[in-house]
């Protein structure tokens, strides 16, 4: 029987409804042989010149995307989907900043030798690098309105695909075991003396923990399933309302240090405990590190931006990214300096000094604010990437709220107690760590969508199984794009290895390497896919056009 993923026509008699030209059509030798049982894979080698035409159905209008491919969570926004202005994209950041972790952000490079001025300045320079990455990866969300599973279909492929979206889900699930452990934290402090006193807080070996804090960690986790389960629209109400509320409450715990501390004098005293060699030796693995704390939003902001209103906004409301990270790790920094000349000792966690605070009603106001600040962050950030990917895998058994729940259950395995033991653990093994599998999937998607693709897609090609599809490549899988990933991770594993204690000695350049991971990943991926693209003379699209029935009206 004749292949359905064509349509055959005559080249001089059939007329397509509305006036619309078959794209991209091509003559075949005879309509029966061999064409109705093996489509072919490179729809624009010409055989003859005269006979019959067959055009991808993908093209037509007609067209309807395969099921497995799309669910209401993948399909391109609607036009009245388009809600998120400036203000509410800014809104966003400040929910995702405002948190415990970029609060130690800073502090962890001045523990490691830095000066209060060096320790912002690297973080700031790590997210002007990162907002350069976000208005790139942002612009196919806003211009198709698709979120970055589809996107990375382009690239990877249709089938393909999965590879960067599961490996973006299960670093965002590290993440989501971190924040919510946090968010535990807050409820310990809640508990009376005698609670926490209690044989109950005594560690046990296995678990790394006390029975007590895994308890708190639950309760924590249990809470956030109802915020979780509401969807986008949930999100992004949670996010515009709780910005003010967050950038007040930190206004309130900058003055309160300032007060009691007398000033700022302590922080701005502090200087490097570094030579200008250990200095630099210790900056750029610090810049990857910071580069790779939102390198994971970095890769999946189109989850964000599909909902735009326009270019501009997107653009707007991430550009403030630099400022707010420099401002709240000053925060950090300043507050954390200023224990030592209020209390006598240094309290590097916010939790631990809003216990010290003492009075009730600070306390509540205290947790209030970082619980709020917890799951604004979490919720966002590592909630939206795996529960897409999961869906991505299979839209007729996850939806949002499936995908959100397993994502919630594979915080809870990664055991993030563990991770924050110490901050050269939490920089340099679990930052440092994935953004080896951050960079090259970001340079992948990056050089196809710009360089490749010349920000041209297929909407409808990206939801489509069909041979002659723009993204199905081989078997569904870009191996190009799939080799230069490999090409970009490798290098980086002997150096993860050796931080984590199972490989030693390897050589300095392979160190230097895992100390770059996301820049050497980003670079080399990248460049590497594009060669390989080229070599291959991967198939250009044209321009999207009117026929596309899925490619939205919105500001280029």
């Amino acid at each position: 029987m004749i292949s359905t993923s064509l349509s055959f026509h005559h080249s001089h008699h059939h007329v397509l409804s509305n006036n619309i030209k078959p794209p991209n059509s091509i003559p075949l030798i005879s309509l029966f042989r061999k064409v109705a049982l093996t489509p072919p894979s490179k729809p624009f080698i010409c055989l003859n010149k005269k006979l019959l035409l067959f055009t991808p159905m993908a093209q037509l209008k007609d067209f309807k995307p395969d099921p497995s491919l799309i669910n209401e969570d993948l399909a391109p926004t609607k036009p009245s989907q388009r809600t998120y202005s400036g203000w509410e994209m800014a809104s966003l950041w400040v929910g995702l900043v405002v948190g415990v972790p970029t609060y130690y952000l800073a502090g962890s490079l001045v523990d490691l030798g830095m000066a209060w001025w060096q320790g912002i300045l690297t973080v700031v320079a790590a997210n002007i690098i990162t907002f350069i990455a976000l208005g790139l990866t942002g612009h196919p969300g806003t211009r198709y309105g698709i979120p970055f599973p589809v996107l990375a279909r382009s690239a990877f492929g249709i089938r393909g695909a999965h590879i960067p979206t599961l490996l973006r889900g299960l670093v965002a699930c590290g993440w989501y075991g971190i924040e919510t452990w946090i968010g535990g934290e807050a409820i310990f402090l809640l508990l009376p003396n005698s609670v926490k006193n209690s044989s109950f807080s005594n560690s046990i070996p296995w678990l790394g923990t006390s029975p007590l804090e895994f308890a708190c960690f639950l309760v924590f986790w249990f809470l956030q399933l109802v915020a979780v389960l509401k969807g986008m629209d949930g999100i992004r109400e949670l996010e515009k309302y709780s910005a003010p509320i967050l950038i007040f409450l930190t206004s309130c715990l900058v003055i309160w240090a300032y007060v009691n501390a007398g000033g700022f004098g302590r922080i701005l005293s502090m200087s490097s405990r570094l030579s200008s060699s250990e200095f630099w030796a210790l900056f750029f693995p610090s810049l990857t590190a910071n580069v790779s704390f939102w390198a994971t939003l970095a890769l999946n902001i189109p989850d964000f931006t599909r909902y735009a209103k326009s270019q501009k906004d997107q653009i707007i409301g991430q550009a403030g990214l630099p400022i707010l990270m420099g401002a709240f790790t000053f925060v950090g920094l300043a507050v954390t300096a200023s224990t030592e000349v209020i209390f006598g000792r240094t309290i590097s966690n916010p939790i631990q000094l809003l216990g010290e605070i003492g009075g009730f009603g600070t306390m509540i106001i205290s947790i209030f604010g970082i619980t709020l600040a917890t799951i604004t962050t979490n919720i966002a950030a590592n909630v939206v990437a795996p529960a897409n990917a999961l869906v991505n895998v299979s839209p007729s058994v996850f939806n949002f709220q499936r995908g959100a729940l397993l994502t919630a259950l594979l915080g809870i395995v990664f055991q993030p107690w563990r991770l924050l033991q110490s901050s050269e653990s939490f920089v340099y093994t679990w930052l440092v760590g994935y953004s080896a599998l951050m960079g090259p999937i970001a340079g992948i998607i990056l050089a196809d969508y710009y360089l490749v693709k010349g920000r041209n897609l297929r909407v409808n090609d990206l939801y489509t199984l069909n041979p002659v599809g723009n993204y199905f490549y081989y078997k569904g899988y870009n191996l190009e794009a799939v080799g230069a990933l490999v090409i970009g991770i490798l290098p980086v594993i002997p150096g993860f290895l050796q931080k984590i204690g199972t490989l030693n000695p390897i050589p300095e350049l392979l160190m230097t390497i895992y100390n770059n991971a996301w820049f050497f990943g980003f670079f080399s991926s990248g460049i590497v896919y594009w060669i390989l693209s080229v070599l291959k003379a991967t198939k250009q699209v044209d321009s999207p056009k009117a026929s596309d029935p899925f490619l939205p009206n919105t500001t280029n």
